[in-house]
């Protein structure tokens, strides 16, 4: 008997060391990432003996599965608000989100076992891991990546709809992002990293590195992230072995002659956080370099980024906190901004000579990086960015309930709203529409607006019992008006959320309107005054009957005053309206 009792506990020894073991590990060449069952099943397994970690579900995405969220909890808490209520900062790391990077699935496996295994989940913080975002783009399984250097097979950038969701954070056309957005909501992190592998340029560093852009961060965060909290990153990685270079993008020829910092707009996962007030990073380990050494890179960043959030836990939370604070009260929020070419910083990169040949394909020439001359160079870093464009936040914006994707996505992502009690007239500020001139093809599945011409009109508009009232007070300000307000690079309206307002639904028969509007020059001189100045002005209008007659009409009661105007109304002054 006690025979069998040992090598029953021998055996169950081997499944639990078994089941430690990664399928990155479990690969001697170390060339292999985790396919999805994989990746569920070894969580799965690890927290029926872990008391420290849990996993959650949350939503269904379009491929019809949960998103998987591991929490690590040294204190065994995973209720968010009681989390919050013992002062602990939280950390949420994202995987997979284009998985063929997929290098943070098999780094964040590795780490979440080992400071499980060693006892090392840190004091002040709650971790919170995705397993795999895009499990649609996870489960088809191939090589896409054609530039890439490994692993063997890995995950497709699109998900079941075809749809890049770094890309898809403010328009949220999959359920992917909808299920994200509640986690997000739910834990309420102060730190966020999502990891990714990069293309482009060849250069010597295994990991680069996008943080918010400065210059679109809230300065109190900026001022910890760029003096503190990043060259710390940098200084730990170099000296782990992996040191790092700002991610390499926007460069003119090659990196030598300078890179640009990249611009995160809320489209994108880090672009979209920020928005929360939340200190967020992009990894982007190079994709040249061997598959194991993006992990290794991948796994000692989280490692790193953990310790020092440890360290400095009290001081992230409370920047939130006072950031959040001051959000509510903030008046002016920027809309867009362009790289300042002007101004740039200088920094040491360590790069392969490039250099040009004939292509044996076309015969042509052709560019190419040669490894065997390896250079360390000191470069231009764009890294300044001016604001192009504001808003000026009103009291409050009231929004039609018609539009009811704008208010769903408003409460997953906790903006405060009350309804109207009754029919109610207000004198609003809103905006008329100009000419617009989309692009001639689709953009991740719309035809995005931009360089939107607003003009802004007082006037009184109608209200209905049940319709929408966001004030303007929240720590939630910058998510509010910059999907509101239509010019913003990444507005609701940019991304044709509003696009039903643009077609005019009315219009008139020439041949019976010639004689009303004939009728109408004779009784108003100074209609016809008008007409005529703008005739002497646009000789395309002079040779339009159609558009004369269209002047004409648009200045006459029959004229549908909502045709191009932007619907969701502008509050300026604080009036009492009644509320629910």
């Amino acid at each position: 008997m006690k025979k069998l009792i040992c090598l029953l506990l021998i055996g169950a020894s081997l499944l639990s060391a078994q089941a430690q073991i990664t399928p990155f590990e479990a690969h001697a060449d170390k060339n292999y990432t985790a396919a999805y069952p994989e990746i569920i099943s070894y969580y799965q397994k690890l927290a029926k003996t872990q008391p420290q970690m849990r996993l959650f579900n949350y939503g269904m995405t379009d491929i019809g599965k949960p998103l998987t969220l591991i929490v690590l909890s040294r204190d065994k808490v995973f209720d968010p608000v009681q989390i919050r209520k013992m002062n602990k900062t939280v950390i949420l790391v994202n995987n997979g989100i284009h998985p063929g990077e997929p290098e943070g699935i098999d780094a964040s496996m590795m780490l979440v076992r080992d400071l499980l295994k060693k006892n090392a989940l840190p004091k002040n913080l709650v971790l919170c891991v995705v397993a795999v975002y895009n499990i649609d783009g996870c489960i088809t399984r191939g090589l896409s990546r054609v530039s890439q250097n490994g692993p063997e097979a890995y995950g497709f950038r699109g998900n079941y709809r075809n749809l890049d969701l770094n890309r898809d954070f403010i328009k949220a056309d999959s359920r992917n992002v909808l299920g994200f957005m509640q986690i997000l909501n739910t834990w309420k992190p102060q730190v966020f990293l999502d990891n990714h592998t990069s293309d482009g340029a060849d250069y010597q560093y295994v990991m680069t590195l996008i943080e918010t852009q400065k210059d679109k961060q809230n300065p109190l965060l900026a001022e910890y992230t760029g003096k503190t909290l990043s060259p710390e990153l940098y200084k730990r990685m170099k000296k782990s072995g992996y040191e790092m270079i700002p991610y390499v993008e926007g460069f003119r020829g090659t990196p030598d002659s300078g890179i640009v910092a990249f611009l995160e707009t809320p489209r994108f996962a880090t672009g979209f956080t920020a928005q929360h007030n939340i200190i967020s990073y992009i990894t982007e380990t190079h994709m040249l370099k061997t598959f194991d050494k993006r992990v290794y890179a991948t796994y000692d960043f989280m490692q790193h980024l953990f310790d020092i959030c440890e360290r400095d836990a009290t001081v992230i939370r409370k920047l939130k906190e006072r950031v959040d604070e001051e959000t509510k009260s903030q008046k002016t929020f920027a809309l867009n901004w362009d790289v300042d070419m002007a101004n740039y910083d200088t920094i040491t990169f360590k790069g392969y000579t490039a250099g040009y040949k004939p292509s044996e394909v076309s015969g042509l020439r052709r560019l190419y990086y040669d490894r065997s001359k390896p250079f360390t160079k000191t470069i231009k870093y764009f890294d300044n960015y001016k604001v192009t464009l504001t808003a000026d936040k009103p009291v409050a914006y009231i929004i039609p309930q018609a539009w009811g994707k704008v208010i769903d996505l408003f409460k997953l992502n906790g903006v405060a709203m009350k309804r109207l009690t009754h029919d109610t007239t207000l004198n609003m500020q809103m905006y008329y529409i100009g000419e617009l001139r989309p692009p001639m093809r689709p953009y991740e599945g719309h035809y995005l607006h931009s360089n939107v011409p607003i003009k802004p009109v007082d006037m009184p508009i109608r209200f209905y019992e049940g319709d929408y009232v966001v004030y303007t007070n929240q720590a939630i300000n910058r998510y509010i008006v910059e999907t509101l307000e239509p010019q913003a690079v990444d507005s609701f309206f940019a991304w044709n959320f509003f696009d039903s307002v643009l077609g005019q639904k009315e219009g008139y028969s020439d041949y019976v309107f010639e004689d009303v509007a004939a009728g109408l020059l004779k009784k108003d001189p100074e209609l016809k005054k008008k007409l005529d100045d703008a005739k002497a002005a646009d000789p395309n209008l002079a040779k339009s009957a159609r558009a004369q007659l269209n002047f004409i009409y648009q200045t006459t009661p029959s004229y549908e005053k909502t045709y191009m105007r932007y619907p969701v109304g502008r509050l300026m002054q604080d009036v009492k309206l009644d509320l629910k």
